[in-house]
Formats: C-alpha cells, sequence, structure tokens
C-alpha cells in the first residue's frame, strides 16, 4: 500500500507521525510520501520540501509568500498524482491541503482522499463542510460529536480520539520534584499562566493577565507563576513578564512544561486546545481571551456557540469560566481564580467536566493513532 501525507505545522507532524506508525503496525510495508516534518521523518516520510514553508498564519503573513506557496500547491498535487498512491491524506492545515486535493482530483478523479482534524463548522462557518466534501471522500475527527456534521456533508467520518489523550504526563514525583525546585510547600499556590502561543496573542493578553495575576497575588501574596512557552515565543515572553510586579518563571523546555501542568494548582491561559492539555493534568482555569474588534464583530456574528472553551463544549457544561473580547478585564478574572481557591465546590465541578471531557475524547482506549490507521485501512477496504 502506498499513501501520499500532507501536513503544514506542528501539531499536524504529530498527527501524522501517530499514524504512521499505527499504519505500518497494522499494514506492515506500506510506503509513505509526501510533505511533513521531523517526526514524520522519522516515521519513514522523505518530504517534497521542509514542512516549515507551510507554517504560515494570518492574511499578511501569507501575502508575502502567496506565489510561492502557489507553486508549491501544484508541486505537491503533480507529485501525488505522479505517485498514484492508494489514497491522499491531508492533516489539518485546510488553505494549503485542500487546494492540493482539489488540483489532484482535477487530473485524477478517482484519487482517494482522507483528511485528518474536521473544520469546527459546529462552531463557526458551517458551510466549509460542503465546501470540503467536493474534493474528500472522508474525515478522521478528533472529536466524538463531528462525524454526523461531516456525514451530512456527503464525507464518511470516524471519530479516532484526540491526541491529547496520548500525550506523555509528568509523574507525581517529577511534579513533586518541580515544585521543590520553585521553593513551595504543600500549601503554596502555583499559577500557570498561558498567554498564547502567537506574538501577536501574547502581546495583546500579557498586559490583562499582568494586572489579573497582581489582584489574584493579593489574595494569594506567596503566589508563584510559572508561563511554558515556546521557542518563538519565549524571548518575547521573558522581555514583557521581567516587568510584572510578579515575576514569573518562564519555561521553554518540554520536560518543564509537563512538570509544571502536573504541578499546578490552577492555571490562567489563553483560549485553544491548552484547555484540553490543562484537563488532562486536571488543572482547574480560567479562559481569557481578547480580539482586534474586527475580528470579535465577525465571532458574535458567526458563532453558532456560547462557549469557545473545548473543556465546556466536549462536557456539554459551562463549567470554566471564560473572559473574551470586551469582558477580558483583569478584576473579574482576578475573581474567578481567586473563586478556585476558595471554593471547593467550583474546583470539584471542574474536576468532574474535565474527567468526562478525557473520557469523551477517547482516555483510556486504544491510542488515537492506531484508531486512525484502523479508520484509514477500513475506508480503504485494506482492514484485515
Amino acid at each position: 500500500m502506498r499513501l501520499f501525507l500532507i501536513a503544514g505545522e506542528a501539531s499536524g507532524d504529530a498527527l501524522g507521525a501517530a499514524l504512521m506508525a499505527g499504519l505500518k503496525l497494522l499494514s506492515p510495508g506500506v510506503e509513505f510520501h509526501g510533505v511533513g516534518g521531523p517526526l514524520m521523518t522519522a516515521e519513514g516520510l522523505t518530504s517534497l520540501f521542509p514542512m516549515e514553508e507551510l507554517s504560515v498564519m494570518g492574511l499578511v503573513e501569507v501575502l508575502p509568500k502567496y506565489r510561492h506557496l502557489k507553486r508549491r500547491i501544484a508541486e505537491t498535487a503533480a507529485a501525488a498524482v505522479r505517485i498514484a498512491p492508494d489514497a491522499l491524506v491531508t492533516i489539518d492545515s485546510p488553505d494549503f491541503c485542500l487546494r492540493v486535493a482539489r488540483a489532484a482530483r482535477a487530473v485524477a478523479p478517482g484519487l482517494g482522499t482522507i483528511h485528518y482534524v474536521a473544520p469546527t463548522v459546529w462552531a463557526w462557518r458551517p458551510g466549509r463542510a460542503a465546501k470540503m466534501a467536493e474534493v474528500i471522500d472522508h474525515v478522521l475527527a478528533l472529536f466524538p460529536f463531528e462525524p454526523p456534521y461531516m456525514e451530512a456533508a456527503g464525507m464518511t467520518c470516524d471519530f479516532v480520539g484526540h491526541p491529547v489523550v496520548a500525550q506523555p504526563r509528568a509523574t507525581p514525583a517529577e511534579a513533586s520534584a518541580f515544585r521543590d525546585r520553585l521553593g513551595l510547600g504543600p500549601d503554596d499556590t502555583l499559577l500557570l499562566c498561558l498567554p498564547g502561543s502567537r506574538r501577536s496573542e501574547v502581546t495583546r493578553l500579557a498586559p490583562r493577565f499582568e494586572q489579573a495575576i497582581a489582584e489574584f497575588r493579593d489574595r494569594e501574596p506567596g503566589v508563584r507563576v510559572v508561563v511554558p512557552t515556546v521557542r518563538g515565543v519565549a524571548g518575547l515572553v521573558r522581555g514583557i513578564t521581567g516587568r510584572w510586579p510578579v515575576v514569573p518563571e518562564v519555561l521553554e523546555a518540554e520536560c518543564d512544561r509537563r512538570a509544571a501542568f502536573a504541578a499546578a494548582d490552577l492555571a490562567l491561559a489563553a483560549s485553544g486546545t491548552v484547555s484540553l492539555e490543562l484537563a488532562a493534568n486536571r488543572v482547574p482555569m480560567v479562559i481569557a481571551h481578547d480580539f482586534n474588534r474586527l475580528t470579535w464583530w465577525m465571532m458574535k456574528r458567526t458563532a453558532l456557540i456560547d462557549t469557545v472553551t473545548l473543556v465546556n463544549i466536549v462536557s456539554e457544561s459551562r463549567i470554566v469560566p471564560e473572559f473574551l473580547g470586551p469582558a477580558c478585564r483583569p478584576e473579574p478574572i482576578a475573581r474567578a481564580l481567586v473563586r478556585l481557591i476558595d471554593d471547593e465546590d467550583a474546583r470539584a465541578a471542574q474536576l468532574d467536566a474535565m474527567a468526562l471531557t478525557m473520557e469523551r475524547l477517547g482516555a483510556g482506549g486504544e491510542a488515537p493513532g492506531l484508531r486512525a490507521a484502523r479508520s484509514v485501512l477500513r475506508s480503504l477496504g485494506k482492514e484485515e
């Protein structure tokens, strides 16, 4: 069996690598071609070009590279047609991946197509599913409520589990050692601060988070703050937070990040998949996010749900407090953090919602990569 896979950013590279590992286990001798990053390369893919060329976010960033990206789309589609795989498997990055699928199908209409990560049509822009169905046959979904949306648009779809359930977590001993390193006793409070992984998020949210944490410190004067971040914004985060009244420890190493998540008492975080990582580590949280006026206006007009926090969505609760847009103000954020310290019922309710979320995302079952591999083989009629 021969597959052509495309991933455009780090999260897709991780999904692709786990899928490839599952496929090698279930279908020995499978061949891989396409575009991917270091994790997929380690599983046996020789990338057509560096995946990092595709990791471009936002209109302003894309425009200078538009002609180059168009060439890469044409080049990737041509390679997929030439190799004639059993299926083209595109992984997230829909702006690039679905254009490749469309171009390849225009030349080879019989080419089987599979997309990994369903579009969030349950949250906004529901028309995306129908558009995707023009070039995609089968979808691998991360959330259990997504298959009906994809099937209604004309695609087959399997829920294969969310990668967060398979991510490694620190041991209790590693968490205890991390707290010891910070000089924290068992009754001291450790707060995770997570203002996003993009420069625009950090610069917009950091001033609000700074003020909220300063107010929270009035209630918890011994609080210690850590900011797990990524290499691309670590320098910016250090520069900004070094001037805070409560100067946090900024962490870049993945082992430190895992230990911090396991050791933390609560978290203040930007919206995004980090809420699932916090849930996996049972860290009660407050979510806060601000947007520019145009983005907020568009969200309010087009949103189909009343929460952006994935724990709330998956658990079908609204237990995690969130402060979005105009509501992203330090005072109410600080009060919500204080409540998570003072109110045992509030903490317990969040922990219950987190446990339900992890269960619904596949915790305790077969690894998502292996489930995804089974789905791919089943869609191609090659399941043993």
